[in-house]
């Protein structure tokens, strides 16, 4: 049996994230990945049993390094305001120093992988947003959402625009754009409003 190497391990993976962003999912195949990491076919059978698993864990690696990231300074038992703004700022600097990233999730999200790939997630980081918000509830902070995606799309989504503004950037006018602290925190306090009983 051969052994794994890692740093070939990383190489595969980071050709795939590349390949993934610039040509899509269709664009990706296991022979193509592996002569762009440098490694042979079969080395690439070593370490992904097919296609998909090399999506699922390219996927969960980029999605563990993410919750890390964004839950550093990030406190549950924190007041709803302090802890979304938190978020805000870990959330937009990750998207901002990771662009390539940020595409490949857009990309998985809309393919049924996505519904694969959240049963091998681990469920903390979940849990701690589901306690996060459900204290905001009972503390009058956050008004009771009919479902999640309502909940997202207003306490998340602007923040998404924005920095999509910011990589293209310019606004809808065709004007210069620039994700700035205060715009950050400006959008953020119309978000608390909205969100607010």
């Amino acid at each position: 049996m051969r052994t794994r190497d890692e740093n070939k391990e990383k190489a595969i993976l980071r050709e795939a994230l590349h390949m993934i962003v610039k040509e899509g999912f269709d664009g990706l195949s296991m022979q193509k990945v592996a002569k762009a990491a440098g490694v042979s076919p079969a080395t690439i059978y070593i370490y992904f049993k097919d296609r998909d698993d090399l999506i699922l864990q390219l996927y969960a690696r980029i999605v563990e390094k993410y919750f890390k990231f964004i839950l550093q300074d990030f406190n549950p038992e924190s007041t709803f305001a302090e802890g979304m703004r938190v978020q805000w700022k870990r959330r937009a600097q990750f998207a901002l120093e990771h662009q390539e990233v940020g595409l490949f999730m857009e990309h998985i999200t809309y393919t049924p992988l996505h519904y694969r790939a959240q049963e091998i997630l681990s469920p903390d980081f979940r849990n701690m947003m589901a306690r996060f918000s459900e204290k905001a509830i009972a503390n009058g902070e956050l008004r009771q959402m009919p479902n999640f995606e309502v909940y997202w799309s207003i306490a998340f989504a602007p923040l998404m625009q924005l920095i999509k503004s910011h990589q293209v950037g310019y606004t809808h006018k065709g004007e210069p754009f620039e994700l700035t602290d205060e715009i950050l925190y400006t959008t953020l306090e119309m978000v608390l409003k909205a969100l607010k009983p």
